[in-house]
């Protein structure tokens, strides 16, 4: 759950003015949106497509489907592509390493193209796994016509979706994502081109993401910084110059870490608290959270944050580890600020017949 919580809060400055058409902030951990605009209004996502053209890619290697060594032919019509290439030829061997950072580094339509062919066989194929992952992962506006993000009248998404597309990105393929993303300039063919993504050069804490422009879509740029601990991912959507996307993606960073903190609150397993089990071998479960729970609220407001649990009663034997047996809310000045389901921390078997029936009179007697 997220939002925006500032009436009554701590006094904190309002997001910044930017000029683009859409923008969002989101902490990673907690996936609180800290500041927004039109971030649910459709847009061209340009080269940013290429986020989810790496992520399957990510998925494909991870499953065994592709290694990074492996070579992938260069279609002709991969070969003769417009816009952004790496200038892979076809009959010369590339390999998916090769092809990995000429379309996250270099934003090259060839090596994009070539990794869908060598994924699904052609790009409408890719485009519908494209697609179906975009469904999975919840983005719910988003449609992908091809790999590169050439525009096409059906090829769309939105700041919301994008987000949630570079957060799954980082969070499930963590190694591939600090192995490349960061990188400043990548050589092939003879030909050395750098990151468009400026922040790199003037930002020690930002540590990749992805540029798209077209001249609809104006200049974009999704980018995700680490201060402290405390991972932001930023996305910044049709700015009116290269300059500008970086300078509007600063500013909304430096806002989040200003005036907003994460915190963990509970760890995945940690025992928080103790639950009544009846018809059980034993009487007592423990509750926790299926993963870290962070919270994100605006600074000095950490002390005012209020949790409220609750139990499944009556919580009867047997029980899965696992099974969801209540819910924490947190709420700041009487706002829902994140909710979660507790699960048990471990499975209990249901009790010898002697023990049910006399749970079975207790509970009768209450």
């Amino acid at each position: 759950m997220s939002g925006l919580v500032q009436a009554e809060s701590a006094q904190i400055a309002p997001p910044p003015n930017l000029a683009v058409k859409a923008y969002l902030l989101k902490d990673f951990n907690s996936n609180y949106i800290i500041a927004s605009q039109n971030s649910s209004m459709r847009i061209e996502p340009a080269s940013l497509t290429k986020i989810m053209t790496a992520y399957l890619a990510f998925k494909a290697l991870k499953n065994g489907h592709l290694s990074l060594t492996q070579t992938l032919p260069v279609s002709e019509f991969a070969w003769r592509v417009e816009g952004s290439k790496m200038f892979i030829e076809p009959n010369k061997p590339v390999t998916v390493d090769e092809l990995l950072h000429g379309t996250i580094i270099q934003s090259g339509n060839d090596s994009s193209i070539a990794l869908a062919e060598g994924i699904a066989g052609t790009e409408p194929q890719f485009a519908d796994m494209m697609n179906k992952e975009a469904a999975r992962l919840g983005m719910k506006n988003t449609h992908y016509m091809n790999s590169t993000g050439l525009p096409d009248p059906q090829h769309f998404t939105t700041a919301d979706d994008l987000a949630t597309l570079a957060t799954a990105l980082i969070r499930d393929f963590p190694d591939q994502y600090q192995r490349l993303y960061s990188t400043k300039e990548y050589t092939y063919n003879k030909i050395t081109q750098p990151n468009r993504n400026r922040l790199l050069w003037s930002d020690p804490n930002v540590d990749g993401m992805k540029t798209g422009h077209t001249e609809s879509a104006g200049y974009c740029l999704i980018s995700s910084a680490k201060r402290d601990g405390i991972r932001r991912v930023s996305v910044v959507l049709g700015a009116p110059t290269d300059s500008a996307r970086a300078s509007e993606s600063q500013k909304l960073l430096n806002y989040g870490y200003q005036y907003f903190d994460s915190k963990l609150i509970y760890k995945q397993g940690q025992a928080i608290n103790q639950l009544k089990v009846w018809k059980g071998t034993e009487n007592q479960v423990a509750s926790t959270v299926a993963n870290n729970l962070f919270v994100t609220v605006p600074k000095g407001d950490y002390a005012n944050i209020k949790a409220v649990m609750s139990s499944t009663q009556p919580l009867v034997a047997p029980i899965k580890k696992g099974q969801v047996v209540g819910t924490v809310k947190f709420t700041l000045n009487g706002k829902t600020i994140e909710e979660r389901n507790l699960v048990a921390a471990k499975s209990i078997d249901g009790a010898g017949i002697l023990g049910r029936a006399w749970d079975t009179i207790k509970l009768l007697m209450q």
